[in-house]
Formats: structure tokens, sequence, C-alpha cells
């Protein structure tokens, strides 16, 4: 299994960051509004209970129903209230008793945290106070309200005192959060750090959506059909990191066209160091070849000066003949010596092909060899020189038919191949004779190797001259049953 690339691990983690922040910020909102709820929750029961704690044990402790005696309410919040910390307390009427006031009558703090004894009635809370008393002296019922403040909430409780009707006995107490006076900055602080992980998180998201565009960028310059492989510079990404291996890969790749230069040039020479060579091996060669009918041409004329008039005829002829052989040989050595100028034009297959092999049919039939062709054209014409090209196939033909045997078949075939550089011409010259000796196959395509004695060893030589000059290779194929000689060029030249 591959491994995932740095990008891909990258944007990975960055998912993970930013689910991290989100379970966080959840995790910590339900914390804290879980636990406020609760503690309103517990407030409002210890204020119920310190409620109901007081009405009946005022209820007790009074010597007559209905009364109202004021230092007793006091005694009894302060028995009750004092263990219960948190909770502020009173009694209150709705109307005047004998005795005492309407409205509030009693109120006590006993753990109130303050300098001093706290006697006063908070006066923020009295409206919400006085609407709950009012709601339980017209109903008889306990009530508890909660009313929120800021991060903390009120909750006031009131309840009905036993056998003293419109007495009501009423507590004060406030939930705060699970943090306690420090929690709403330290909420505030946790909010800021989860907002700067957020905004690191976007940032890290935006210098990886960067990095991953110029990382593709870089990729398709490195990809096989990219600039690099093209041999041009590549453009700065602004990434520090990426531009040093950018600058890294123009240097090899700078390196790489100074190589090539350099290669080329050597190329040439080596080229150049060869032709010589084999101009040489030629000289020696073409030397052999025309001492030879020179020879027999010198022995026909003294022979001839010392005859009759039919010995001298027939010396004539056998003179015009070595004559022409040094001419055919001639002719090839120009060929080869000459470099071949490639005019390409868009060319019809089938028109020229059967053109070409129209110029040997009257051979063939004088051979009672079957000469026929097989094109298969591409989706557009092929571009060659058709000049260059017919001189090079009319060498093969020549070749299959002199060696096809009576009776034999000789194929012509034009074909369009694909190919990893792009489509490509082949075209291929078969016959059924009796093919190429081993010790030959390696090199028939060199000048002056023949297997025919009357032949230059010229023929194939230029053969293969005219493919190199189109880009493309001549070569004998060793794959089939018959003799295959094939010439394979691009479709069309870069």
């Amino acid at each position: 299994m591959p491994r995932p690339s740095f990008s891909t691990q990258l944007y990975a983690l960055w998912i993970l960051v930013a689910g991290l922040c989100i379970l966080l910020i959840a995790a910590v909102w339900l914390m804290l509004s879980s636990a406020l709820g609760e503690r309103i929750a517990d407030a409002k029961q210890q204020a119920v209970a310190a409620c109901t704690a007081v009405a009946s044990r005022y209820d007790l402790s009074a010597q007559r129903p209905g009364g109202a005696d004021v230092d007793l309410m006091h005694a009894v919040l302060d028995l009750v209230l004092i263990r219960t910390e948190g909770i502020e307390g009173g009694f209150w009427t709705a109307a005047a008793t004998p005795g005492a006031p309407g409205g509030f009558l009693a109120y006590a703090f006993p753990t109130y945290e303050g300098s001093g004894v706290k006697r006063d009635i908070p006066e923020a809370e009295t409206p919400l106070l006085l609407r709950t008393l009012s709601h339980v002296a017209r109903t008889g019922q306990v009530r508890a309200d909660v009313v929120p403040s800021g991060t903390d909430a009120v909750v006031a409780v009131a309840c009905p005192v036993p056998r003293h009707a419109g007495l009501l006995t009423w507590m004060l107490t406030r939930a705060r959060p699970p943090l306690g006076p420090y929690g709403e900055r330290a909420a505030a602080f946790l909010a800021a750090v989860l907002a700067i992980i957020v905004t690191l998180a976007v940032l890290l998201a935006l210098a990886l959506r960067r990095w991953k565009r110029n990382l593709t960028r870089l990729e398709q310059a490195l990809a096989p059909d990219g600039g690099l492989e093209r041999g041009t510079r590549l453009e700065r990404l602004g990434e520090r990191d990426l531009d040093q291996i950018v600058d890294a890969l123009n240097r090899y790749v700078e390196r790489a066209n100074r190589l090539q230069h350099e290669a080329n040039e050597l190329s040439a020479k080596l080229g150049q160091a060869e032709r010589f060579g084999t101009l040489g091996k030629m000289a020696a060669q073409i030397a052999h070849e025309i001492r030879n009918p020179v020879g027999a041409m010198r022995l026909k004329a003294e022979n001839a000066l010392a005859g009759d008039a039919a010995r001298r005829e027939s010396a004539l002829k056998i003179i015009i003949e070595q004559v022409g052989r040094i001419e055919s040989q001639l002719a090839g050595l120009l060929a080869l010596t000459q470099p071949v100028t490639v005019r390409a034009q868009a060319v019809d297959l089938h028109a020229w092909l059967a053109g070409l092999i129209r110029t040997h049919e009257s051979q063939a039939e004088s051979r009672r060899v079957t000469l026929q062709t097989e094109v298969s054209p591409g989706a557009t014409p092929p571009v060659f020189d058709a000049a260059q090209l017919a001189r090079a196939l009319d060498n093969l033909t020549i070749n299959a038919l002199r060696h096809a045997p009576s009776g034999g078949h000789v194929t012509v075939r034009a074909r369009a191949v694909p190919a990893d550089e792009g489509e490509r011409l082949r075209l291929e010259v078969v016959d059924d004779g009796p093919g190429v000796c081993a010790g030959e196959r390696e090199r028939i395509f060199e000048p002056f190797v023949t297997g025919r004695p009357d032949g230059s060893g010229l023929g194939l030589a230029v053969v293969r001259e005219i493919a190199s000059a189109h880009g493309g290779r001549a070569w004998l194929a060793d794959d089939t049953a018959s003799t295959c000689f094939v010439i394979e060029i691009p479709w069309r030249p870069s």
C-alpha cells in the first residue's frame, strides 16, 4: 500500500487539530452550562428546604397562632440559616398584623462574609422577592423563581407559614458557576486561547493550500512531459524550502544542457572521424572493386587487338558490361558521400506506393514473381520525402525480386504503428527467398557487403542513410519466417 504524501499528512493533521478545537469548545460549553444548571437545581432545593424549615419551626415556636413575633422570627432565621451557607431570608406578610406592620417583617443572613452583620434587605432583588411573595400569597403554594444575573443566577423562594394567615417566609440565594469568582475570567481566557488556536488553524490551512499549489506546479514541472524534461528553467515558487529545490533543479538543467552540448560536439567529431574511417575503407574497397573490372577490360582489349572481328565484338560487349558495373559502383558511392537532403511533405500512401510498385511490375512478371502491396494508413497523411524514400524502397524491392524464387511472392507493406515517442510509419519489403545467412546479418547494411558476386554492396547502405536522414532506422527483421527488410520513420517529423 503506497504511503500518503507529505501534503496529505499535513492536511490530515490540520483536520485533526480543527476537530479537536471544535470538540474542546463544545466540551467547555457543555461543562459550564450543565454545571451551572446543576448549581441552580441544588440552590433551589436548599432554598426550598430552608424556607419550609423556617416556616415550620416558627409555627411550632409561636405561642399563639396568627401572631407576629419579630424577635422569634430573627431567632428562627438565625438558627436555621446558620447551617446553610449562602442563603439569606426573612418573613413577609401581605397585611398588617397585631403588633407588626405589613410587608417585610424580619431578615437574616447568618453566613454573610462581610465585615458586619447584614440586616438590610437586598434592594436589587426586592422586585423579584415581591413578585414571588405575591404569587404565593394568592395561591398558598411554595414557589421558586430563578433569574439569571450575568454569570450567576438568583434564586428566590417563598412559602406560607402554617396556621398564620398571610404570613410568608422567603429565601434568597445565588447559584454561581463551578469555577468560582474567577470563572468568567477563566472562560474568557479559554475562549481567547481557542480563538488563537482556530486562527492558527486557518492560517495553517491557507499555508497548506499555497504549499499544495506550489507542490502541484513542481510536480507538473517534474512530470515526464514537464519543463525539466524539455531542458527549460523552472520558475521560483516563492517558498524558501521549495525554491532551494527549484534552484538545484535549475542548476541540474544548466549542467545537463551544457553536457548535452558537449556530447553533441563530441558526437559530431566522432561521426566525422567515423566517416573518415569509413571513407578510407570505402576507398580501399572501391580500388579493389574497380581494379578487377579494369583488369578484365585490359585483358579483353588486348585479346581483341590480336583477334578477328567476332572476338573484338565480344570483347567490346564485355568491356561495356564492366564499364556499367563501375558506373553503378560510382553512383552508389556518390549517394553515400553526398548528404541526403530531406524535403518532407504530406504523401498519399496508396497513390505513392502504387506508383512505386508499377515500375517493378515488368521485372516481377519476367521472373514470375507475384508483387503486391498492403497499405494501412493512419488518421492523417504521413510527412516525408517521397523521392528519397522511393529510392530506398526501390533498392529493397529490387533485392527482393532478385532473391524470390520463381512463383514466389514479394509484398510491400506500409502502415502506421504506435510508439512511446508518437506514431511512426513502418515500410516492410517481404519475400520468400532463401534469406540472409547468419554471418552477414550483422553487416548487411555496411558498404560493399553483399551476398551476390555481381552486387556492389551499396544499395542497403543507401537505404540506411535515407532512413537515418528521416529520423528513423532500417533493419532486417529476425522474427519472421520470411525475409523482411524494415524502414521505420516518424509519421510526422518534429
